[in-house]
């Protein structure tokens, strides 16, 4: 923080820089990021501190701020203020195969690890009825969660089963698949729908990132050898951690 406050209050960077006010100090900001000088999570001077170290208006400083915000760069916390945001290194996941969460992050040398937001048994909707081929009266099993990859927030996925697929939810401490497995109903096929969206403000807000961020948004419905459906899940995803690999080969017709 000492010497991001000592490059701001050295003002030949704004003599040296072209555009207008909010942009020198917005890439003034970008470029103290870039080199290290101000770190992962490291707080940023409060507004008033920064606009009286580079004799800039408060509006001006604010506008700066909101660029970096907007780019994901910063993050700003109610009550805390302004902090550099952490580093997202993108994962790659192929669509050609259907792997857990929890198995891919494995492959790739990550540390998967997941906060529940909801497990249980619950009154079937109507979607969910419908999709997973339940009859009325039936519940179903919804394991929520938050998926992180290295302690970085990654997905939300909400997978919903019929209870006598899963009569105790509560089994599913890692992996769900491997719970399955272990009852011999591990899906062998899915159809999967990837669209882009942007994050509804409940959904930024548990990935952490601002409401209206990029992201994507997969539905799955996942089949047993019999054909009959044994997953439907809903899941987002954050866009800028995330790229969907596909393998395509050309017909020989």
């Amino acid at each position: 923080m000492t010497d991001f406050i000592t490059m701001l209050e050295n003002g030949d960077w704004l003599a040296n820089s072209s555009g207008p006010r909010y942009l020198q100090l917005r890439r003034r900001i970008q470029q103290a990021i870039d080199d290290g000088v101000l770190k992962e999570n490291e707080p940023l001077p409060s507004e008033r501190e920064i606009a009286s170290l580079t004799d800039l208006s408060r509006v001006t400083v604010r506008k700066a701020v909101a660029g970096l915000v907007e780019d994901q760069i910063v993050v700003q916390k109610r009550g805390s203020g302004s902090f550099v945001a952490p580093r997202v290194h993108k994962v790659e996941q192929r669509l050609s195969s259907l792997t857990s969460f929890s198995e891919d992050m494995a492959r790739r040398g990550l540390s998967a690890s997941s906060e529940w937001l909801r497990r249980g048994l619950f009154p079937a909707s109507p979607e969910e009825m419908f999709t997973l081929g339940l009859t009325s009266g039936q519940q179903v099993a919804r394991v929520d969660r938050l998926r992180k990859a290295d302690g970085t927030a990654m997905a939300i996925e909400r997978a919903s089963l019929s209870e006598t697929i899963l009569p105790n939810p509560e089994k599913v401490t890692t992996s769900l698949y491997a719970v399955l497995r272990a009852s011999g109903l591990q899906p062998v096929r899915a159809i999967q729908r990837i669209s882009a969206r942007n994050l509804e403000p409940i959904d930024a807000d548990i990935l952490g990132v601002p409401a209206g961020s990029a992201g994507l948004k997969i539905e799955r419905v996942s089949y047993l050898a019999s054909g009959n459906v044994v997953e439907f899940t809903r899941s987002v995803y954050r866009g800028d951690a995330y790229d969907f690999i596909a393998e395509l080969q050309i017909s020989e017709d």
